[in-house]
């Protein structure tokens, strides 16, 4: 078999760049998720404390559901933090897919914690108990106005990353919980029928369930590679297969090295040789400027390889 001639390079790129603005949450988000974890550990042990004396089960679901936010906004903020870690010899990307896991355990957290809710809601349901009902409006009001404070933090990056996504989704699917729990303990309070309680708790675990599914099954296919959702892989080939002298493409690969960036590989067969100075330095900053992708690795050849390796060994 004859000899194949390619050239492979990195589109020009600084790998400081992934500690910049798209490597990692900016400080304010570190500050929302301390500020966030702060008032939920704080409003957790006043609705423990009143759900206790109230006797109300939505009171102690909610503070089971904000528990389960306060851990999650802890993976988040750890997995964030790895994130910011230079690559090393062993890591040499980094450690940019612990926010991956971080995205992916917190999406288990909520569904930990609508099973557990969910189980002693049905319980509930055979002896509800008597309900304090003015003492659980009061708590559950001051549970809308924190979760929804604290969602409004995370409210603009959720677009560009799962975890901060996910911290949102949190807090949102909080303000929603704690205004169920309110007008539950309004209706017990007009009707004196105890049963709501427990099946107020039942309709904010499948609210809950609700706005999680999503989360888990982009966290899921972030965790096993697959393409990010906001990325058509043929208008990437499209726009590959459009640079100058390119004949074909194959061996396209895109994933996600953290929730925040992504990573590409290709093959372009350019049959003229390799088109110059500023070709690999224009493929990245096409990719980065229609795709949002920052790592790009392109390699170049005169031929399609894989096909004359096949004409070789399947002919005979």
């Amino acid at each position: 078999m004859s000899g194949h001639h390619h050239h492979s390079g990195h589109a020009h790129h600084s790998h400081h760049d992934r500690h910049g603005a798209h490597g990692h949450m900016p400080t304010d988000f570190s500050r929302a998720f301390a500020f966030g974890i702060m008032l939920n550990i704080i409003y957790i042990v006043v609705e423990v404390a009143y759900g206790l004396a109230s006797g109300s089960m939505a009171l102690l679901a909610d503070a089971g559901h904000n528990l389960s936010d306060v851990l999650g906004l802890a993976v988040a903020w750890a997995g964030a933090a790895l994130s910011k870690r230079p690559p090393s010899k062993q890591f040499t990307y980094g450690l940019g897919g612990s926010s991956i896991l971080a995205a992916l355990l917190n999406a288990l957290f909520l569904l930990v914690a609508c099973g557990a809710i969910a189980w002693e809601a049905i319980g509930r349901f055979n002896a509800p108990n008597e309900v304090a009902s003015t003492t659980v409006i009061v708590v559950a009001s001051l549970g809308i106005a924190i979760n929804f404070g604290t969602a409004m933090l995370f409210m603009r990056g959720q677009k560009e990353d799962i975890n901060i996504r996910g911290a949102f989704l949190h807090m949102m699917a909080d303000a929603a919980v704690s205004a169920g729990v309110v007008i539950g303990a309004i209706a017990i309070y007009y009707t004196d029928y105890n049963w709501i309680d427990p099946l107020s708790s039942l309709l904010i675990v499948a609210l809950i369930f609700w706005s999680t599914w999503s989360l888990l099954l982009e966290a899921v296919r972030m965790s096993l590679a697959g393409v990010p959702r906001d990325i058509n892989v043929e208008e990437v080939l499209e726009a590959l297969s459009d640079m100058p002298g390119v004949e074909t493409v194959h061996d396209l690969h895109i994933w996600p090295m953290s929730t925040s960036e992504t990573a590409m590989t290709a093959h372009l067969v350019i049959p003229g040789g390799h088109p110059g100075k500023g070709f690999l330095a224009d493929v990245q900053a096409s990719m980065k400027k229609r795709f949002a992708i920052q790592h790009i690795t392109i390699q170049i050849e005169l031929e399609d390889e894989e096909a004359v390796i096949c004409q070789t060994n399947c002919g005979s």
